[in-house]
């Protein structure tokens, strides 16, 4: 549903926006949850779409017509997403010395709306506690580069129930030089999967949170 949503979008806009890929942007705050042993158990997902897209994702959910976006109107859409987002590995990658940590599916989730703006969160919980290990990470993208992740610096990762000595640092994505640019803007709106180069380089485009526990 939130790829059928993007391609809606892109129909729309297509006669008044440029069709490069990304499509959607979105931008986003991670938080990792720890148990009382120290180990990770969660992903918690802020997620907060751009305003083009909202407003059309947001046609016609308000059943009721009172102008409103009611925590009920918005449910249905919110289960929809992360059932979806399961095909795409929830545009999420925890990685423990180079293995990426199974997780389960979302069991706490819900949509907001304010100002303008649909916000999507949802809670990502881990097959199994998992310590942190010398090599930790967490990246946040899509592969295809049809969503584009932006985090705020000081605001990209919380770590929640964390041991004191464990530690976020993030690391924005290098800045996409004026070929790749070319060849993202080149694809036409309506082929959502990118050639097997440029998914490379899109996925060198991803944020990266290193997590270390001294």
């Amino acid at each position: 549903m939130l790829r059928s949503l993007i391609a809606f979008a892109i129909a729309a806009l297509a006669a008044t926006a440029a069709e490069a890929h990304p499509h959607v942007f979105v931008d986003a705050k991670e938080e990792i949850v720890f148990d009382a042993a120290g180990k990770m158990t969660a992903i918690r997902h802020i997620w907060q779409f751009d305003p083009a897209f909202t407003a059309f994702a947001v046609q016609g959910l308000d059943a009721n017509g009172d102008g409103e976006l009611s925590d009920e109107e918005l449910q249905p859409l919110a289960k929809v997403n992360v059932e979806s987002l399961k095909d795409f590995h929830y545009f999420t990658r925890l990685k423990v010395n180079g293995v990426r940590a199974p997780v389960e599916a979302p069991q706490e989730y819900w949509l907001d709306f304010h100002d303008g703006r649909l916000t999507l969160f949802y809670t990502l919980p881990l097959k199994a506690p998992t310590s942190v290990g010398p090599n930790t990470t967490l990246e946040v993208f899509d592969p295809e580069y049809f969503v584009a992740f932006n985090f705020i610096a000081d605001q990209a990762i919380t770590l929640t129930g964390a041991p004191a000595n464990c530690q976020a640092h993030y690391t924005p994505p290098k800045e996409m030089d004026e070929k790749t640019m070319s060849l993202l803007a080149a694809i036409p709106a309506d082929q959502p999967n990118l050639p097997d180069d440029l998914a490379d380089l899109a996925a060198s485009l991803a944020s990266v949170i290193a997590v270390k526990c001294s």
